[in-house]
């Protein structure tokens, strides 16, 4: 069987969850691997010791760098409303 990720890794994460990531390209969501080995197995009730194949063909990189924290620039804006202004 063969399952397509995105893998991201980024040293500089804040947090260490956060250094090496993988998703599912289409819903985002991380892969059930534990769910993926049972349904190999057939989902039937017992213990078992099983080998698993990790292969890993990088298919595309995105070059863009990783940063942990990106600068946002954020302006202040004064509001001023009446009482009367904000009764429909």
């Amino acid at each position: 069987m063969t399952k397509h990720y995105i893998l991201t890794l980024n040293p500089n994460a804040h947090y260490e969850w956060e250094q090496c990531i993988l998703r599912d390209p289409i819903t985002a969501q991380r892969p059930d691997l534990e769910g993926l080995i049972a349904q190999a197995v057939g989902e039937e009730t017992g213990s078992y010791l099983i080998a698993v194949n990790i292969e890993v063909k990088v298919l595309e990189k995105d070059s863009t760098p990783q940063n942990s924290k990106l600068p946002v620039e954020a302006s202040t804006v004064a509001v001023n409303r009446q009482r009367s202004e904000l009764v429909a």
